[in-house]
């Protein structure tokens, strides 16, 4: 038996601990663990209930990670969960924590389910673009009915412990001690005074009403997907197949479906994108667990209003410092009308925004930031005024941190150097709108201390942002990839194309907006449009420029002025195409329309070959960081990101793609030297990727 897994035998009771810290995920090793701790205990005569358990932090929360991709090492989970079903002896699951995907097909296939009160249930493998694969199509809706099934695989939304347990799903709830009661209950069967089913003996009482089952299946079959959504019909086939065939049968039948989704692009891109996050945090700096309760903020405009609004909301204390008191009040007013908009929205009631108002300190000195647990430097984008600030605080605090900086383009090192103290500093990009944030790159020099690393780590945990650390270059991932599609754009017009056609390939390639329709939701002075990045030799596109000069002059501010790049109906979020522009544009270069394809090869080629230039810059870590930082800004999910999305698509072809864009003399399409590396050694950029366990 592997060390995963620990057995003891007491009373007529055999109890199995799975034990693969951190959360007893279901790798090879603990499977075979319990395949031989079964068998061991169907084969004693002595044993008459079988306890199942974990130790540590978690029941099984799923697949090993690290197995991800590999050929599979038996025992497979499904064959596993088909011997322990058919176990002619009763099994006991005691469940804490998270069992989750075939964390909960290993519970469904006991006899009886006992959890703690902080447990909870789901099937996400919807997320990964594939289906439970070890029996949770089958063996869920017997239990709960076919909608609730439904409801949980197609959301993938964990249910807690006392939902579980209106649901049929929990036999028993113990909050306090959940192994005791299972022990008390696998002792009253061995002593008589009760009897345990089997598993195979509890078929599940929803198929007592059969047309409710199909009125469930044809309900969900009938509701609209998107073509890219091949999981949740093959979950509703699952499901109307554990109705109609035999048990035996109805695996098989999912088995395939699970076959038939594994393999596809799709799969393989939200796989990818999960990957992506579980080893985003290896490129951090080592941070030590910190616990913030107060944060000073440094500048009132709407990134340090923002983050003013959102920590306050998390109930920490707030101390907006500005230079002057008619800015510390401009400050105060943006907090007040962020306020206003979330109590309109019904997110934040009057009362609440009371006590948070109470917590926000206002001051015109740096001294004010002294005993703050971190700094937030969040003062106009301006190297001097920026350095001023930061040796403000370095006076104030006796050089002393942690103090992130907020920039877009500047140099971390300098800002570091700024500060004084380069093992307090790191450099942070986010955007406005704050509330919207879900990722935060990071940038440090190579000596950043534990410390503030742990400050930005608590302050991303707080707000609910994924971290990604850069290397310390000018300028980060978010602007140069924003930076790069819009020039990408810019140049496909010069091609021949209009805005109106871009827009509508991409938005049909899957990104949440196209390039134009982002510019004309921005507005031209925002920072995001005003601070572009690009790696040097490359230049905005003539074209490009010349339209939004044009626009511009036209008052042409974007979506809320009703016209930009496309022309805005009054309520409209998509807008339309503009004849006026397609004219004026018709003067500058030959019209020479695009199709779709064409479109989004150059936006797979052009994002990915910018990644490719970050990465030899040592600006980016590995290709998943820089999908993680393109999905944040909108690029599909199911795509994976545009490296991934070039994995797909071939290197070769596009490499040889950007070459021949590259011969007309624009040096934004030259392919990076790394595009003919991975190539020459039949790798892809996936191959450079760290994977997280």
């Amino acid at each position: 038996m592997t060390d995963k897994v620990r057995y003891d035998v007491a009373d007529g009771v055999a109890t199995i601990l799975m034990d693969n810290p951190p959360l007893n995920a279901l790798g090879a090793e603990l499977r075979l663990g319990l395949a031989e701790a079964f068998a061991r205990a169907d084969a004693d005569a002595a044993v008459g209930v079988i306890i199942l358990a974990a130790e540590g932090r978690s029941w099984p929360v799923g697949a090993d990670i690290r197995e991800f991709g590999k050929p599979p090492l038996p025992p497979a989970l499904p064959s596993l969960c088909s011997r322990i079903a058919a176990m002619a002896k009763p099994v006991v699951a005691v469940i804490h924590g998270s069992a989750l995907g075939g964390g909960l097909e290993l519970a469904l296939v006991c006899a009886v389910r006992v959890a703690a009160g902080d447990a909870q249930f789901g099937l996400p493998e919807v997320t990964l673009g594939i289906l439970p694969g070890a029996g949770g199509t089958q063996r869920l809706p017997p239990l709960i009915g076919a909608q609730a099934a439904l409801r949980m695989m197609i959301s993938g939304r964990p249910v807690p412990a006392d939902e579980a347990a209106r649901l049929g799903l929990v036999d028993h709830l113990a909050p306090a001690e959940p192994r005791s009661l299972a022990m008390q209950i696998a002792r009253a069967h061995v002593e008589g005074r009760s009897r345990l089913p089997c598993a195979k003996d509890r078929p599940g009482p929803h198929r007592r009403d059969p047309s409710r089952w199909l009125a469930a299946v044809e309900a969900e079959r009938a509701k609209p997907r998107l073509a890219h959504e091949l999981a949740a019909p093959r979950i509703v086939d699952c499901v109307e197949a554990a109705l109609l065939l035999p048990t035996t049968q109805g695996l098989t039948f999912e088995r395939a479906a699970f076959e038939e989704l594994v393999g596809t692009p799709q799969a393989r891109a939200l796989r990818h994108a999960f990957l992506a996050e579980r080893s985003a945090a290896k490129t951090l700096a080592a941070g030590a667990r910190t616990s913030l309760s107060h944060i000073a903020v440094l500048g009132g405009g709407w990134i340090g209003a923002g983050l003013a609004a959102e920590v306050l909301g998390h109930g920490l204390t707030v101390t907006m410092i500005e230079a002057d008191r008619q800015a510390l009040a401009n400050g105060l007013a943006r907090v007040a009308r962020l306020h206003d908009t979330a109590v309109a929205k019904g997110t934040l009631s009057e009362a609440q925004r009371q006590i948070d108002w109470a917590r926000l300190l206002p001051a015109t000195s740096p001294d004010a930031a002294v005993g703050a647990d971190l700094v937030i430097e969040a003062v106009t984008e301006n190297l001097a005024v920026k350095s001023a600030a930061l040796a403000a605080q370095a006076v104030a605090r006796g050089g002393t941190g942690p103090v992130l900086s907020v920039s877009c383009r500047l140099d971390p090192l300098m800002l570091a150097s700024a500060f004084g103290a380069t093992d307090d500093h790191m450099t942070l990009f986010i955007s406005d709108p704050v509330r919207r944030v879900t990722l935060a790159e990071l940038a440090a020099p190579a000596d950043c201390g534990a410390k503030v690393a742990g400050a930005a780590q608590a302050l991303a945990r707080l707000l609910g942002w994924r971290p990604i650390q850069q290397g310390p270059k000018p300028g980060f991932l978010s602007m140069r990839l924003l930076t790069s599609l819009f020039d990408l754009a810019d140049r496909t017009v010069a091609a021949g194309a209009v805005p109106h056609e871009v827009d509508r390939a991409a938005r049909a390639f899957g990104l949440a907006n196209g390039p134009f329709g982002m510019k004309d939701v921005y507005g031209p002075d925002h920072a995001l449009l005003r601070h572009a990045t690009r790696r040097a030799g490359v230049d905005a596109d003539p074209v490009g420029q010349a339209m939004a000069i044009w626009l511009t002059g036209e008052g042409r501010r974007g979506r809320r002025s009703g016209a930009g790049y496309h022309l805005y109906p009054t309520g409209a979020r998509i807008g339309a195409a503009d004849p006026a522009l397609a004219e004026v544009l018709g003067g500058m270069r030959d019209r020479i329309p695009q199709d779709a394809a064409h479109i989004q090869a150059r936006l797979v080629a052009g994002l990915a070959n910018e990644g490719a230039w970050a990465l030899m810059e040592g600006r980016a870590y590995q290709p998943s960081d820089i999908d993680l930082v393109a999905m944040a800004q909108g690029f599909p999910r199911w795509r994976g990101g545009p490296m991934q999305s070039a994995d797909e698509a071939g290197l070769l072809m596009l490499r040889n793609l950007l070459r021949e864009w590259a011969s007309g003399g624009d040096p934004y399409w030259q392919p990076a030297p790394l595009w003919d590396d991975l190539i020459r050694n039949g790798q892809r950029f996936s191959d450079l990727n760290q994977r997280g366990s």
